[in-house]
């Protein structure tokens, strides 16, 4: 059974920063391949940054330059967030990048950023 968690979300003021993990365990590959998405009140959960295996990491036009993706140990992974924007507020998780086969989706972590 394989399960991921989210970490690190929280309130802060526009201009913050908020360093996000995951942590995969269970019958799980290593994080080679692994995205962050998010989703806020009445969107789509949207793709932000991933990282795979032979490419550099891609984000969203919206976080380029504020958001940073990085592999931990073998099953972990964060986001480092600079300089947020109230329309960062959402739940963040955390997956495989599509298209793929996702891993059953964790509960995600709060980010609300205030202006």
């Amino acid at each position: 059974q394989v399960q991921l968690v989210e970490s690190g979300g929280g309130s802060v003021q526009a201009g913050g920063s908020l360093r996000l993990s995951c942590v995969g365990s269970g019958r799980i590959a290593k994080f080679l391949n692994m995205a962050w998405y998010r989703e806020a009140p009445g969107n789509q959960r949207e793709l932000v940054a991933a990282i795979r295996e032979d490419l550099p990491p891609s984000y969203a036009d919206s976080v380029k330059a504020r958001f940073t993706i990085s592999r931990g140990t073998d099953t972990s992974l964060h986001l480092q967030m600079n300089d947020l924007k109230p329309e960062d507020t959402a739940v963040y998780y955390c997956n495989c990048p599509r298209p793929c086969n996702f891993y059953p989706w964790g509960q995600g972590t709060q980010v609300t950023v205030s202006s």
